[in-house]
């Protein structure tokens, strides 16, 4: 059984990194093959909630970056067992913007992920940054861990 789990994990982390290079390279298709076609998103963007996948919208993102979309992962943790995974960790993100802003932000991520016909596929995603406890409702987009 260890050695299914150690498996498992090593195709989860592979997955995990071929999508990431979909995502930085911003291939939309490509990133989305890495997720189930009934996944679930709570976004740092509006709305609340994403339900399935919108190549079309993922894409229109995209296109708002100049040259790729850099990152890098901090206290990441996998947890596997019985068909179905989930992943936590601190994310970067940086890189420009067609209009000039550079993006440096760190936020939270959490994903839900799923063995469907033998290969293993996000099907829930959670990416948040922490709000200001004063009252003011303020997003702390400063934070870096």
């Amino acid at each position: 059984m260890k050695d299914e789990a150690r498996i498992d994990e090593e195709a989860i982390i592979a997955m995990l990194m071929m999508r990431a290079k979909a995502l930085g390279e911003k291939n939309a298709a490509e990133a989305l093959s890495y997720e189930a076609e009934d996944s679930v998103e709570f976004s740092l963007a509006p709305p609340l909630v994403y339900y399935g996948q919108d190549e079309a919208g993922l894409q229109a993102w995209f296109d708002t970056w100049e040259g790729p979309i850099g990152g890098e992962v901090r206290d990441a943790k996998l947890t596997v067992g019985g068909g179905v995974a989930f992943w936590s960790g601190l994310m970067h993100m940086t890189g420009t913007k067609t209009d000039g802003a550079e993006v440096d932000l760190w936020f939270r991520q959490t994903l839900g992920i799923v063995k469907q016909d033998g290969h293993w596929i996000v099907a829930h995603q959670h990416a948040s940054v922490p709000f200001a406890m004063d009252g003011s409702g303020r997003a702390l987009l400063d934070l870096k861990p």
